[in-house]
């Protein structure tokens, strides 16, 4: 079992950011894909953001393109996710997960990936 620590969440007003963080103090970056997911209540984990550790290279939602940004940085072991415009409806539970390299096409796909943190919470007002 590998932890994942995320933190960052909070309450903010309609286009507000906030910036979440996955510390991952066990890991050797450059092996894994880290991704960020949400889950609505009584809705599917759905995939928001991707970042493959050896390559840099990344995969959004269409619901989250050119508002949020994935990055990671490997001395301290974590990966950012900053979110700017942030609407009520990305009001959520928000998962850091990590899993070994994948087709970028499997990226946003919570079956993908082995390891999964506690969530934070993040509450977006009108």
């Amino acid at each position: 079992q590998l932890p994942l620590v995320e933190s960052g969440g909070g309450s903010v007003q309609g286009g507000g950011s906030l910036n979440l963080s996955c510390t991952a103090p066990g890991y050797t970056f450059s092996r894994y894909y880290m991704g960020w997911f949400r889950q609505r209540a009584g809705e599917e984990r759905e995939g928001v953001a991707s970042i493959a550790a050896s390559t840099g290279g990344t995969e959004y939602a269409d619901s989250v393109k050119g508002r949020f940004t994935i990055t990671l940085d490997n001395v301290k072991k974590t990966v950012f996710l900053q979110m700017n415009d942030l609407k009520p409806s990305d009001t959520t539970m928000y998962y850091c997960a990590s899993a070994p390299p994948i087709a970028p096409a499997r990226a946003l796909q919570a079956s993908s990936y082995y390891y999964w943190g506690q969530g934070t919470q993040v509450t977006v007002s009108s």
